[in-house]
């Protein structure tokens, strides 16, 4: 198994289940993202050399090449994650984004025995679904029409990218695609929602549930930037670990396919909703700053993951009360533990 960015949030929780299951794993990640030398660090300690790591970047097309040569299942996470970075630099977004997913299948095309791929885009490619009609109510956005509440955004909404983040993620989503139909690359596509969980070093940026807990617990100002009703339904690392795992399996039948993936309607969470939660933990309100809307931030985006659902039997079991809670007391673990090290080496 070949996991690009597998240091990565993600990449680390896949990588520790398949090691789990005494299955072969090789990272390939530049190691470029805060946090994810600590996920390294873990996975090591966990598993030690039955784990191999490549520290490479995507945009290497010959290591990429060496790391490929092999491998019979290919997890592709590595990116440029966020909408903000892309419009400061979105040369560097494009590189990494695009770019690097074609030198991957490139490098898939070129063995003798292609592995099989798992692709994870996003769900910017819908763009900012100004036209979805919109009503509020005080905690959040929902859709004015029911079906579309009870359902979610569906594979067959056009694309439409949004920010220089949408078209590399984007474009990267059809190059899968077409390579899977010119070129016959068992590879499908997950265009996921917002995932949380473990092993997540959130910023306002990328990992929003992550974030908003991680300034929390250190008692520092939360921005949120519109009023706060955006809704996003919230999808458990484990759950979708088990949806990349479903996917790899049934490949035969999902080549060339894209798939939305998130919790769907039953597990939404607004960011007012998810502040008054994080209280509710902490037994006091979180402190909260306001900013103005971003460029390309969507009120309103819940996953219709029914044709991922009908194809593979995949389905979400984590709930967001559940979930939330979990992620809360791993953070905050955490933080007792840098705590308790830096006591012991001031001691030391």
């Amino acid at each position: 198994m070949l996991i690009t960015g597998g240091a990565g949030f993600i990449g680390a929780n896949l990588a520790a289940h398949l090691l789990s299951m005494g299955r072969a794993v090789t990272i390939y990640d530049n190691l470029s993202r805060p946090g994810v030398e600590r996920n390294l660090n873990w996975l090591r300690a966990q598993f030690g050399d039955t784990l191999q790591v490549r520290v490479a970047d995507t945009r290497d097309a010959q290591a990429l090449r060496d790391a490929v040569a092999g491998a019979t299942q290919v997890f592709h996470f590595a990116a440029q994650v966020a909408v903000t970075s892309s419009l400061a630099d979105p040369i560097t977004d494009f590189e990494i984004n695009l770019r690097g997913t074609l030198n991957l299948l490139e490098a898939i095309r070129a063995e003798r025995h292609p592995p099989t791929l798992v692709f994870t885009s996003t769900n910017k490619v819908y763009g900012a679904l100004a036209d979805v009609e919109l009503e509020t109510t005080p905690t959040r956005f929902q859709p004015r029409y029911t079906h579309l509440r009870q359902s979610g955004i569906s594979e067959r909404r056009p694309l439409d990218f949004h920010s220089p983040y949408g078209c590399s993620k984007g474009g990267a989503d059809q190059y899968v695609l077409d390579y899977a139909r010119s070129f016959g690359i068992a590879a499908a596509v997950l265009r996921m929602s917002c995932i949380y969980g473990p092993h997540q070093f959130g910023n306002e940026d990328q990992g929003w549930v992550a974030h908003f807990l991680i300034r929390a617990l250190q008692r520092r100002a939360i921005t949120v930037y519109g009023d706060g009703r955006q809704v996003r339904d919230i999808l458990h690392v484990d759950d979708l670990v088990e949806a990349l795992l479903a996917c790899q399996s049934h490949m035969p039948k999902l080549r060339g396919c894209a798939f939305n993936i998130g919790g769907g309607p039953q597990h939404t969470l607004s960011l007012l909703e998810l502040l008054a939660r994080i209280g509710e933990l902490q037994g006091h309100p979180p402190r909260v700053t306001h900013a103005p809307w971003r460029v390309g931030d969507q009120r309103y985006y819940v996953s219709d993951t029914r044709a991922f659902q009908g194809a593979t039997g995949w389905r979400p079991r984590v709930s967001p009360e559940v979930g939330v809670a979990r992620l809360h007391d791993w953070l905050r673990a955490q933080a007792f533990q840098e705590e308790h090290d830096t006591a012991g080496a001031h001691a030391a």
